[in-house]
């Protein structure tokens, strides 16, 4: 029987090249976006917005009646990068409700399953989480958060056989970067790709049972970005 992974953002860049990942690897995968996906072979797209507290727990609370989780990931991730005064209410609130507020929702509704199939929570989070830049206050604060409500509650819930992971991707070729005003080079040796994370994943996924890798943090060799025109 396929085990059963939950990921959000995976209709584009890092979730996506993680959930195509996963289906190698012989997940049966459920893929929450905003976005109309492609149903394929042991893919279910799930239509929610995850910002949406009240949609995103009754979505979860359909699928659980189904199917227990084996792995939960959360990938999807917004940023508005910009003078923190310049900043709307509903800018913070988009990013606040994204990054953090809803993996800890989704976390908390997916738990008791997890504990039962002795799961696994990736949290994607960012090098933003670990470091200081200017114009990144609101977006470094949630990855912040995300990462240390990771910490935290792998140290309630480790004696269950459940673990959290926190990945800290450096700058990764998404689309992310397409609504904001610089990108990362278009090299490989300065920029990392979906697939590199997807990777990460795949390699924590692959460690023997008893071991927990609980952070991992990815960067290019060399640091490159282009501000656009």
């Amino acid at each position: 029987m396929n085990k059963v992974a939950l990921i959000t953002g995976s209709s584009s860049g890092i979730g996506q090249a993680i959930k195509d990942t996963l289906l190698s690897m012989g997940y049966r995968v459920y893929g929450l976006a905003r976005r109309t996906q492609v149903k394929e072979k042991n893919f279910v797209p799930l239509v929610c917005d995850i910002s949406d507290a009240v949609q995103l727990e009754k979505s979860i609370q359909i699928l659980l009646k189904e199917t227990d989780i084996n792995l939960l990931i959360n990938s999807a991730g917004l940023g508005y990068f910009e003078p923190h005064e310049e900043l709307s209410v509903t800018q913070i609130k988009e990013i606040i409700d994204t990054n953090l507020t809803a993996p800890i929702l989704l976390t908390s509704l997916c738990l008791r399953s997890l504990k039962k199939t002795k799961g696994k929570v990736i949290n994607i989070s960012s090098i933003e989480a670990l470091k200081a830049s200017k114009f990144s206050a609101v977006y470094s604060a949630s990855k912040a958060g995300l990462h240390h409500f990771g910490s935290s509650l792998f140290e309630e819930v480790r004696k269950s056989g459940v673990q959290i992971v926190s990945i800290h991707p450096d700058l990764t070729q998404t689309s992310f970067f397409d609504n904001l005003h610089f990108k990362p080079k278009d090299n490989e040796m300065m920029s990392l790709k979906p697939e590199d994370i997807a990777q990460s994943v795949q390699d924590i996924l692959n460690m023997r049972e008893g071991v927990s890798i609980t952070e991992v943090t990815i960067r290019p060799q060399y640091f490159g970005i282009s501000k656009k025109s």
